[in-house]
């Protein structure tokens, strides 16, 4: 249903699985294990597979904080988006790379839930790109707004519930767990 008809192809997204992110992310662990999985199977699939690496002030380009989880390898034939803004999308190549891989689906997973994760999928689904958000495979961190706390667990929820079956008139998102994804 995405606003392209001539990307027929689905990519599965990587964000910020960097380790300064993920270091005190809510399930961690099982976070990274799920999206591998999914990494594998994509690779399996032959479904491209697209990394994104977010920096700034505290995130210099190659430092340790900036690299992405030991625990994940990107292949030399995979892309990797670098990014300074909280969309995927803003001042960077994603959609040249999305447009030249014939991409209309992108299935989502990764870091932060309420941060990165959330803007990259309201930039995508108002570019008309159909997406599929990885219940189980993204995470955040504990956090508060005026004082009030706010638990990692809620964030994913919360995100999960506001993208499952959202329509615009020419995409969607959705939520699946990992164990339901076909490549």
């Amino acid at each position: 249903m995405s606003a392209y008809p001539d990307r027929n192809r689905t990519a599965l997204m990587v964000i910020d699985v960097q380790v300064d992110v993920m270091e005190y992310a809510w399930k961690r662990e099982e976070t990274i294990s799920r999206i591998a999985e999914l990494v594998r199977g994509a690779r399996e699939s032959k479904v491209d597979v697209i990394w994104v690496q977010h920096s700034d002030d505290g995130m210099q380009i190659d430092s340790e904080a900036w690299q992405l989880v030991p625990e994940l390898k990107v292949l030399n034939s995979e892309r990797i988006v670098h990014k300074l803004w909280r969309s995927s999308f803003e001042e960077t190549e994603l959609e040249e790379i999305l447009e030249e891989l014939k991409v209309g689906h992108l299935i989502i997973t990764g870091a932060q839930s309420n941060l990165c994760v959330r803007h990259t999928i309201h930039a995508a689904i108002e570019r008309g790109l159909d997406i599929t958000l990885v219940s189980d495979a993204h995470t955040t961190l504990d956090d508060s707004w005026n004082g009030a706390p706010i638990p990692a667990e809620l964030i994913v929820a919360e995100l999960n519930r506001g993208c499952s079956d959202y329509e615009l008139p020419d995409s969607f998102v959705d939520t699946k767990a990992t164990e339901l994804i076909a490549f």
